[in-house]
């Protein structure tokens, strides 16, 4: 279905434009969310706030616009390109949220004072930092091209992620004595930020392979 949608969207009208400029909030997502980790794992002055809190401004003007463009579309377009608008703002919805939290991320740097270390954590926490960093390469390449197959590379690899940022929190908060109070409440936010969002890229990655009502959800197949 999603190839479909894509060619609808790729025709040069508004509904293409919007599509268009959901990539476009797609990378600029990226560009904020390095930023924001760098400035969190690396630096001690939070140098690139004001780029990413910047970019989230753009990142909502962008979603306005998207919410406009289709809306108009579908009022002048037939009952059959429903669908595709219905999938564009869910997606859209999703990439917002993703600037939010790279915002959050921002935040945490600007709050810690220091670059955050992750102590036994580190090599796991690089690990997971990397990963996302490629979920938004992948997610990008995927939702342009209908590509399917990168799309459930991400879907897969998610999963991992997920557990793991959420085994790392539940152990910070039973038992954190090897990190400050400070780290320890940075680290914990700072896993469940990633788990966030990378779990909206994960979501705009299924809408590649399935139908609107199951965006979000685990791919169906055919036996």
């Amino acid at each position: 279905m999603f190839k479909e949608l894509l060619k609808l969207w790729k025709q040069k009208d508004l509904s293409s434009q919007a599509f268009e400029e959901s990539i476009e909030m797609l990378k600029v997502d990226k560009e904020m969310f390095e930023e924001a980790v760098k400035s969190l794992r690396t630096s001690e002055t939070g140098e690139y706030a004001e780029n990413v809190f910047k970019k989230d401004k753009l990142i909502n003007k962008y979603q306005r616009d998207v919410r406009k463009k289709v809306l108009t579309h579908l009022v002048m377009s037939d009952k059959l390109e429903i669908p595709s608008g219905l999938v564009l703002v869910s997606v859209v919805i999703d990439i917002e949220r993703i600037g939010d939290y790279t915002k959050n991320i921002m935040d945490l740097a600007l709050a810690h004072k220091s670059m955050l270390n992750a102590g036994k954590y580190e090599n796991e926490l690089k690990d997971i930092e990397d990963k996302i960093s490629k979920f938004f390469e992948l997610t990008i390449e995927a939702f342009s091209n209908s590509d399917k197959d990168t799309a459930r590379i991400v879907m897969s690899e998610y999963k991992k992620i997920s557990g793991t940022c959420d085994k790392r929190i539940e152990e910070l908060i039973k038992n954190a004595d090897d990190f400050t109070p400070s780290d320890a409440v940075t680290l914990a936010l700072y896993l469940r930020y990633l788990k966030r969002i990378g779990a909206h890229l994960h979501n705009i990655c299924t809408s590649v392979v399935n139908p609107f009502h199951r965006i979000g959800y685990k791919e169906k197949r055919k036996d």
